[in-house]
């Protein structure tokens, strides 16, 4: 049985894929690689946000489902998603970065001797960059070469990902015994996973909290996250595996960017198994990706419907030349 490789992607949701789009791509520098849909909502915009290449590992995604109300956050959620950047120095850019475009931030601090720095979105998505100094493990992605942050300090892909449970002795197992992961560390009351080749591409945070109240999905919180397979072959081992422990799980669902496999861990908490490939350029060339509304072949039939069905969104960068400042 193959080992999670790591991180795959995070999905969110928020209010707007507009201000979404402009807060990633101005703000965070990091690059649009597919415009399209919830394949299972097709008025809800599908927005992928990932490196140079889109690569896997790289991504977080974003829904914005038409009258959600905001998110509460709280206990049992994944509460918090992490951005690597290249080096201590990196995370010194991003504070002044920070300060000048008035993002809310909590300044630099250190968790499992790695140097960290939280922030939020305008919806208060839970967010930290983290440094890959000294960091060993899942190799990070190409940051977004034409973007408007300097490539020493730029984004490279997706570190830690932060679960918050009221059960940790539960959930322990369940990362242990199902998942495969390995619990490295442990300070106050985060304990500090691993999995695969380890390192801040292939790593999991949970806080034991049973203080605070249940967290309430919405805009403003993540949705699930998924974790990577190398392929198909090594998803059907997935799906066996589950079934082995009697975890309910979706089976295979070709999402055609990647294949996937969905299990809830918790009653709040979602997981995803997903493939590393095809990828994002299946579709769309390198210089234009994430420009035109990008639709599965099993899709493409209604069209027409869809795009009436959300209203379009400007994401041409192409002809764009951003300063790196």
């Amino acid at each position: 049985m193959n080992e999670l490789k790591g991180l795959h992607h995070v999905t969110a949701i928020t209010s707007s894929a507009e201000k979404i789009y402009d807060f990633y791509t101005y703000v965070l520098g990091v690059r649009l690689v597919k415009k399209t849909v919830n394949q299972d909502d097709i008025q809800t915009y599908h927005l992928f946000f990932a490196d140079d290449v889109g690569s896997a590992g790289t991504d977080i995604t974003f829904f914005d489902f038409p009258g959600i109300p905001k998110g509460v956050h709280g206990t049992n959620e994944i509460s918090k998603t992490s951005f690597r950047v290249p080096s201590d120095a990196a995370l010194d850019y991003w504070v002044k970065r920070f300060d000048r475009l008035e993002v809310k931030h909590t300044g630099i601090k250190q968790q499992f001797d790695k140097n960290t720095l939280s922030f939020v979105d305008f919806d208060d998505q839970n967010y930290q960059l983290i440094s890959d100094e000294n960091n060993e493990g899942v190799p990070a992605g190409k940051p977004w070469q034409k973007g408007p942050i300097p490539l020493d300090y730029a984004i490279t892909g997706l570190g830690p990902i932060f679960v918050r449970v009221s059960e940790f002795d539960y959930f322990k197992e369940l990362m242990e015994k199902v998942f495969q992961f390995k619990e490295k560390d442990k300070e106050d009351s985060f304990h500090l996973f691993e999995v695969g080749e380890g390192g801040n591409g292939a790593q999991v945070v949970v806080e034991y909290n049973a203080i605070l109240p249940q967290a309430r999905q919405g805009y403003g919180t993540v949705h699930h996250v998924a974790f990577r397979a190398a392929n198909r072959s090594e998803l059907e081992e997935w799906i066996n595996r589950l079934q082995s422990f009697r975890m309910p799980n979706s089976g295979y669902v070709e999402r055609y960017y990647f294949g996937s496999l969905y299990t809830k861990v918790t009653s709040q908490i979602l997981f995803e198994i997903a493939t590393d490939g095809p990828g994002f350029m299946e579709d769309e060339p390198y210089e234009t990706l994430g420009e035109k509304l990008s639709l599965p072949p099993f899709l493409e039939s209604k069209r027409e419907e869809i795009e009436k069905a959300v209203r379009s969104i400007d994401t041409v960068r192409s002809t764009k030349e951003f300063s790196k400042e």
